[in-house]
């Protein structure tokens, strides 16, 4: 499958917010975004104003790159979330955190996505004590994901597990620290997704 392989930082000066794809790094003061040259380019360079399709398009674009989903996934993403009978931004954000790379992200078994996909990709994960190789597998109300048991001594995974942090899950997910298995206790809704984004942007421009 594609990827991208360039500078990861340089995506997020692109759309000027931080995407998370560095892990610790990024709340760090080496995060490309809080230094003085925050976009690509010249210093001196004019910022063009955006058209209201350029608008859209950046920020389609930001979603596509914080979650690390191709643009084929991301227009099938959107067609799915069309065909719910719910808001169609809500549940297109909904399947995208029911990702299980994501998931991974949110329990905290990965500091970042691309850490998270690496360790899906790897047959380090297990789901209902099932190994899942596939990153964008959506996982399910009741699910249960754990690392696969040996992986467990794996000095990166070992050290994951032993600075699990409860406190700051989301409130549809649940942790075990004793069976060391995270849970979906809930579908994630709107209100649990504290990045900053306008879905209804995306919805406007896939509507056209």
């Amino acid at each position: 499958m594609a990827r991208h392989t360039g500078s990861v930082c340089r995506l997020c000066r692109r759309e000027r917010v931080k995407l998370m794809l560095k892990g610790e790094r990024c709340l760090s003061a080496k995060c490309s975004i809080t230094k003085k040259r925050d976009i690509p380019g010249p210093r001196n360079r004019r910022i063009k104003q955006l058209s209201e399709f350029g608008v859209q398009l950046r920020e389609k674009q930001k979603v596509k790159r914080m979650y690390g989903v191709l643009e084929r996934q991301f227009r099938n993403m959107y067609r799915a979330a069309a065909k719910r009978k719910g808001i169609t931004g809500e549940d297109l954000l909904m399947l995208l955190e029911l990702r299980l790379d994501n998931v991974l992200y949110r329990l905290g078994y990965a500091k970042s996505r691309p850490q998270a996909r690496q360790f899906v990709t790897h047959n380090h994960i297990f789901v209902n004590g099932h190994k899942v190789a596939i990153p964008s597998y959506t996982v399910k109300l009741g699910d249960v994901i754990e690392f696969n048991p040996k992986s467990k001594e794996r000095p990166v995974i070992k050290a994951i597990l032993e600075n699990m942090k409860v406190e700051y899950l989301q409130a549809w997910l649940s942790y075990d620290p004793a069976a060391q298995q995270g849970k979906i206790v809930s579908l994630p809704r709107r209100e649990h997704i504290d990045y900053p984004i306008t879905e209804q942007l995306i919805i406007e421009l896939y509507s056209k």
